[in-house]
């Protein structure tokens, strides 16, 4: 059997192009980018290219571009190296209960040592509500950080409004963008952020790579402390091949109208499950305001692990786990009030470039046969 490959929110292939972008770096690009001589000076110019690319996808400067290891890195230097900075103004922080582990971990750990922090809810659809942020506020809030888009089901998040929210009270605000990146058009000015989250994997780039996109007079204390790498916020010699990686692979989704394709695949696979299950299957998250490559159904009275289990050569993901028997329902499902019934059948399709027609009547052929 053919392998089918939708969990696009999970990982992206490499992107040829930026395979092609980082060969040269395998070879030739060797010396260090802060040397000063023949073999630093080249490096420097791909590096900072490479800013420029990243800079171009979300509306920012390259100098306001920072490279990390990856998304959770960036999550950590936003919110861990924003409160060490700036504690002096205030401890508290504002973020939503169905946050990546790469956001909540650190709040639980900025609890530890002092910060306050207030869990927002969210409605059926997986939002976030603005006005319970506004009304959150207080004296010694110092951040907000709000996820783009939620990565198990796709739902979008009220940014701009949100980012209005801040500015008006003069909180700083960061929003993890690591599955929106690539998928949907992001402009840092008109969302009002101060931080943003890109994670390389997500958008065609290789693992071990992403950014953080720090605007213009915010202040961070740096995680790695060491030489002046990264305008001083991110010690370590910079990994110019992925860094490079990362640049052609923003470049690419800034320039290619893939995404409508995507999104009239999403839909036509959604039409066809409700055509074939009709009430056997529920969509979970946005109707509308969602991701266009993400769905997130729900199987009634099924478990989502096993009809996964029964198509081994289709990769996707599931909203619950199974412990000794019984079904836990993933947190963000939780949150969204859904019932066990419903949840315990949820799987997450996330398609991709490399998505095919063919696969998605493929998938709907298995599923007509199991269910």
């Amino acid at each position: 059997m053919e392998k089918i490959y939708l969990d696009y929110n999970a990982s992206t292939p490499l992107a040829p192009e930026v395979v092609d972008a980082m060969q040269p770096l395998l070879s030739d690009f060797y010396g260090n980018p802060s040397a000063l001589h023949w073999a630093g000076s080249p490096v420097k110019e791909v590096l900072q290219n490479a800013r420029e690319q990243v800079a171009n996808l979300i509306g920012s400067t390259a100098g306001e571009v920072i490279f990390t290891s990856g998304g959770s890195e960036a999550n950590n230097l936003a919110l861990k190296g924003y409160y060490f900075k700036n504690r002096h103004k205030g401890n508290h922080i504002i973020t939503s209960k169905i946050e990546h582990p790469a956001i909540m971990n650190p709040c639980k750990f900025l609890e530890q040592v002092g910060a306050k922090v207030t869990y927002i809810g969210v409605d059926q659809f997986g939002r976030v509500i603005p006005e319970e942020i506004e009304k959150a506020i207080k004296k010694e809030t110092l951040m907000i950080s709000i996820m783009h888009s939620n990565n198990e089901t796709g739902t979008l998040q009220p940014i701009k409004e949100i980012g209005k929210i801040a500015e008006k009270y003069g909180v700083a605000f960061h929003t993890d963008a690591s599955q929106s990146a690539g998928k949907i058009s992001i402009d840092v000015n008109e969302l009002k952020v101060d931080l943003l989250t890109i994670a390389g994997h997500k958008l065609y780039a290789p693992k071990g790579i992403g950014a953080l996109f720090i605007r213009n007079g915010i202040e961070l204390e740096p995680l790695i402390h060491g030489a002046g790498h990264e305008f001083g916020i991110r010690a370590g010699t910079e990994n110019t091949l992925l860094a490079v990686g990362l640049g052609k692979a923003c470049e690419i989704v800034k320039h290619q109208e893939t995404n409508q394709h995507i999104k009239e695949l999403t839909h036509y696979f959604w039409r066809q499950l409700q055509a074939e299950f009709g009430e056997q299957v529920v969509l979970n998250g946005h109707p509308e305001l969602r991701l266009p490559n993400t769905l997130n159904v729900s199987f009634v009275r099924k478990v989502g692990q096993d009809l996964l289990s029964a198509i081994p050569n289709l990769a996707a993901s599931t909203g619950s786990a199974c412990h000794a028997g019984s079904i836990e329902l993933s947190p963000v499902l939780k949150e969204m009030g859904v019932s066990e019934e419903v949840g315990m059948g949820a799987i997450r399709f996330s398609l991709g470039r490399y998505t095919t027609k063919d696969e998605i009547d493929q998938i709907l052929f298995y599923f007509k046969k199991i269910i």
